[in-house]
């Protein structure tokens, strides 16, 4: 028997999962359970869940393996130390953080518990998030792409998946990064925080591409695709970067030189100044620079396959996703749903248990739904042990265990404009809530929007919401040929259909759909369902149940989070918080 820990450490989105006899079983992110946005570090409390989803102990665990090698690139590495490029400070960095992290083995007895006996199988971060992006589809051959900031001393690669064999056919190597790029703008922005990428995404729509020409002078696409950046813009390739994190938030410091305002023509915008013109249309032309630079670097693998798996963290930019059906003439495009370093870890994971002679299709993701799950036992018992501050709130508490009445009155109460607190069944497996740790909210209302902005979400106005749709209904409803399951594309809504969801369309006409298939999401699909039999209506806008922190794990938080907000409806398995419309 196999028990292998797939594992994303030491960095942003740190995160676990587990296989067992080639079986995909368990997966979650650190953040969850830390409750920090991003957390970095070792997932020891994701490897505890882990252990305990699958009813094992840590001496039961074979193998781990590691989305990074430091042992990886090393020609690369000694090619651009020879180089002269870099300041002497930067390569004291790399030679001073040699040996600092302790072996997983200790880590593991550390803060796990000991008995780990097997082996440790670093895989190279690159490898790591193609098998995670090729091996975890449906498809028996696909093109396979990863694209990000950096990792294992690249940032790119491009290849051929088929049956369990990856070939790659290119690799970018640092300095050059589409990943940095877009990170760096995104600072420049006046968005400074770890994974602030998606608040630039979302004000690129308000803008025009103004800056398009100047751009162009700081990201340079080859023939063959491969890109390259005005190094002078950018301060990363000579000078340590503060990546840290601090109380196990990470951290950075900005990654952009001075010249980059003079090359752009704009000055930084500072965190706390307001949002212009200027700022959206910088917005909208870093955006179209960076989807013409992804579509030139992807365009080669057309000519092997109308199938792409993308991973990595820009392929969490779902705007781009979602163009590049039309660009590449591609049939279906596959993005699992922890696209980014976090999903690095089944992608080692999976690696190591192909290694094995395992079947590919235990690593399989037709759905999101690989972590904690409670039993409306406990939910009761949660329930009754804050009853006090349950009636404090002006909240009455009642079981439904007719499942059809629960939806009835569930889809009914959004219908009435109320706000919904959705939690069921296993929590969902990267950044997006998909209907098992979800708010939700009816679509037809454009009022909704700043409901949920300045009275739930405490965010920015210009940040749109999701729509989740039955899936036989989205054709309808959406210019869309593929499955969505995982919000991970962006697509135009019909025009005729925009005016009857203003909740969920963007400026732009788009959204960033969720499709749900009954076979995947049982319960969601039959509030839908409800909800469109008494509406017309198959959508509801689908939005993370949080505020200003990691979506909820326990029901203990998503308690915590319907009483400190304005929140009307908690929905937990079968019992239902509900507050009095007075």
């Amino acid at each position: 028997m196999s028990i292998i820990l797939g594992l994303n450490a030491f960095h942003g989105d740190s995160a676990a999962c587990l296989f067992r006899d080639g079986q995909l079983v368990a997966a979650a992110e650190e953040e969850r359970f830390r409750r920090i946005k991003h957390w970095a570090g070792f997932p020891s409390l994701a490897i505890r869940y882990c252990l305990e989803e699958a009813g094992v102990a840590i001496s039961d665990v074979t193998h781990v393996g590691i989305n990074s090698d430091s042992r990886a690139a090393r020609w690369a590495k000694l090619r651009y130390l020879l180089s002269g490029r870099p300041h002497w400070s930067l390569v004291r960095e790399k030679l001073s953080t040699r040996g600092r992290r302790a072996s997983i083995e200790s880590l593991l007895a550390e803060n796990v518990g000991a008995g780990f006996r097997g082996l440790v199988c670093p895989v190279e971060h690159h490898r790591a998030h193609l098998a995670s992006a090729f091996l975890a589809s449906p498809f028996a051959e696909a093109a396979v792409a990863s694209v990000d900031g950096f990792g294992d001393f690249a940032s790119a690669a491009r290849g051929f998946g088929n049956g369990t064999a990856i070939r790659e056919s290119a690799r970018i190597d640092f300095p050059h990064s589409l990943g940095v790029f877009y990170q760096a703008l995104t600072q420049f922005l006046g968005f400074p925080n770890y994974g602030d990428e998606y608040k630039l995404m979302g004000l690129a729509a308000y803008g025009k591409p103004g800056f398009e020409n100047a751009l162009d002078r700081v990201v340079a696409s080859a023939a063959d695709g491969r890109f390259t950046l005005e190094l002078d813009c950018f301060r990363h390739h000579r000078h340590p970067i503060g990546y840290e994190w601090v109380d196990s938030e990470p951290r950075s410091s900005e990654l952009f030189s001075d010249r980059l305002a003079d090359v752009i023509g704009v000055r930084q915008r500072r965190p706390d100044e307001a949002v212009t013109d200027v700022h959206r249309d910088l917005a909208a032309s870093v955006q179209a620079v960076y989807e013409r630079a992804l579509i030139a670097f992807l365009r080669p693998l057309r000519e092997q396959s109308d199938r792409l798996t993308l991973a990595g963290g820009c392929a969490m930019n779902s705007v781009a996703n979602g163009k590049l059906y039309k660009a590449l003439d591609l049939r279906s495009i596959y993005v699992q749903p922890a696209a980014g370093d976090a999903g690095g870890a089944v992608g080692a994971a999976a690696l190591v248990s192909q290694k094995l002679g395992e079947d590919r299709a235990g690593a399989a993701m037709p759905h999101a739904y690989w972590g904690p799950h409670f039993e409306d036992t406990a939910i009761a018992r949660l329930l009754q042990e804050n009853a006090t501050a349950i009636r404090d709130a002006n909240c009455s508490v009642r079981q439904e265990p007719d499942d059809a009445r629960l939806y009835a009155h569930t889809a009914t109460a959004i219908a009435d404009g109320r706000v919904i607190g959705w939690f069921q069944g296993r929590m969902e497996w990267g950044p997006r809530a998909l209907g098992n740790r979800s708010i939700l909210a009816d679509p037809r209302r454009a009022d909704i929007r700043d409901l949920l902005n300045h009275k739930i979400k405490r965010r920015e106005s210009f940040r749109p919401f999701a729509p989740a749709v039955l899936a036989e209904q989205a054709p309808a409803w959406f210019e869309v040929s593929d499955a969505v399951p995982f919000m991970m594309k962006v697509l135009p809504v019909r025009e005729e259909r925009r005016r009857e969801i203003p909740a969920v369309t963007h400026v732009d006409g788009s959204a960033r759909l969720q499709t749900v298939a009954q076979e995947e999401n049982p319960r969601l699909y039959a509030l839908l369902q409800a909800f469109f039999e008494l509406t017309g209506v198959p959508v509801l806008l689908n939005t993370s149940f949080n505020e200003n922190e990691p979506i909820v794990c326990r029901p203990e938080e998503a308690l915590d989070c319907f009483l400190r907000t304005r929140m009307d409806l908690l929905v937990m398995g079968n019992w239902i918080v509900e507050r009095s419309s007075e």
